[in-house]
């Protein structure tokens, strides 16, 4: 993990997938993972087991994944998030205060691009938009459309679509579409830099040591 200058961290170094990371537990402060999926759970076995407190930006984790790390938290503190810019934070709070506004006549659409090298889909922050419409709404899970393609059918209120795009070197673009009669609201998050996502996980870094689980 690398972590600016300016920032009272003490660093451990820079942890490769080869590597045991419980060689460098004891002289850090907090894990930091932004890896690969199967990867966390074994960080979080070890944060519990050495008392460190995690900040989690690995998306993609399988069910059993995930529910190692919940277990984790229970006994350390756990920041995970798919996005750490605050302007995807901020569209978080948006996209949930106007679906709950504009009900079900309006239908909510997410459309995310990305690097051809990514190899997920949809993206993390994608599926945290599609939670928080469906929570809004209260919608399940199997009324989330994964694109469409043939007879399809007249569009259900009770649907959202989810879209992925994928291409060039785009670091990241979210778009969610509140679509309605005679009109439609656009709320879109677009990241230009990979350096914001630094800087909210070194602010996370930040706010999760001392805390409780």
């Amino acid at each position: 993990m690398a972590v600016a200058a300016e920032r009272e961290f003490r660093i451990a170094g820079t942890v490769d997938l080869q590597d045991d990371p419980a060689e460098y537990m004891e002289s850090c402060d907090v894990v930091v993972d932004f890896s690969a999926p199967h990867a966390t759970p074994r960080l979080a076995d070890l944060s519990v087991e050495y008392g460190k407190g995690m900040v989690i930006g690995t998306t993609g984790h399988n069910d059993k994944e995930g529910e190692r790390i919940r277990s984790a938290a229970r006994s350390i503190p756990v920041v995970w998030a798919g996005n750490f810019s605050v302007g995807v934070n901020v569209v978080f709070y948006l996209i949930g205060r106007a679906a709950t506004l504009l009900g079900e006549n309006f239908n909510p659409e997410v459309v995310e691009m990305h690097h051809r090298n990514k190899v997920d889909a949809p993206s993390g922050t994608a599926e945290r938009l599609v939670e928080i419409l469906a929570q809004a709404r209260n919608l399940r899970k199997d009324q989330e459309r994964h694109g469409r393609r043939g007879h399809t059918g007249i569009r259900p209120n009770e649907e959202i679509g989810v879209h992925a795009l994928r291409g060039g070197d785009v670091v990241g673009d979210h778009t969610v579409h509140f679509a309605g009669e005679g009109e439609r609201i656009e709320i879109i998050h677009r990241a230009s830099d990979r350096r914001v996502f630094a800087h909210g996980a070194l602010d996370a870094v930040s706010w999760v040591m001392g805390k409780e689980p």
